[in-house]
């Protein structure tokens, strides 16, 4: 299964802010408890690579990613230590050039018809919809799915478990993103459970 595959198969792409990478393998198990196999570490804090490090070699149920990749030299330091796939905040020519040479699944950051046809132009099929509440939600990936024939999105941004149905069943949304299944606060505090619970439930919540 591809890595697109897993992330339409679970429905959602948590964004995992790790403060301390001895966080990192707990934190995941507690996901994959809950039904949620894809996690994405991101790049926010110094933490990062040892946490994805840890993940990726302590987890092989987890596939595990790097987030708010910004830069050349953090995406490489990313895969480096065992990222699995990359996700952006923006559109970067260097970042998804290099990924696609480099057979890494990339999802960049696209909120624009302009930076919707550069991400064409690389092959890609599905981008990240980011911040989509700001960016018109629903409504605007609907409107600019028209045009874009065969693109998908990934929102991140106001999503949540109240309206993750709402996205899920539109069909041109791929998987949605967000933080709301692993606070950075019970990550800290080592509420496991509780992500457990919240992942099972965004699951439930997204299909059912």
């Amino acid at each position: 299964m591809t890595v697109l595959e897993r992330f339409a198969r679970v429905g959602i792409v948590p964004v995992v802010v790790l403060d301390d990478a001895k966080d990192a393998v707990a934190t995941a198990n507690a996901m994959l408890a809950g039904g949620v196999d894809v996690m994405e570490i991101t790049f926010r804090t110094a933490a990062a690579p040892d946490a994805i490090r840890a993940v990726s070699e302590s987890c092989p149920d987890m596939l595990v990613g790097a987030g708010t990749i910004l830069t050349l030299e953090q995406c490489k330091k990313a895969v480096e230590m065992g990222a699995k796939f990359i996700v952006s905040p923006g559109f970067d020519a260097e970042v998804v050039g290099w990924c696609v040479e480099n057979n890494i699944p990339v999802t960049p950051g696209c909120v624009t018809p302009t930076e919707i046809t550069a991400a064409l132009k690389f092959g890609l099929k599905v981008i990240k919809f980011f911040p989509a509440n700001i960016y018109g939600g629903l409504s605007a990936m609907k409107n600019l799915a028209a045009p874009f024939v065969g693109i998908k999105f990934l929102p991140t941004g106001g999503v949540n478990a109240a309206n993750i149905r709402e996205y899920i069943d539109a069909p041109f949304i791929h998987a949605v993103g967000g933080s709301w299944v692993c606070p950075k606060a019970d990550i800290a505090a080592g509420n496991f459970e509780k992500i457990t619970a919240l992942c099972a439930e965004a699951r439930q919540a997204a299909f059912g």
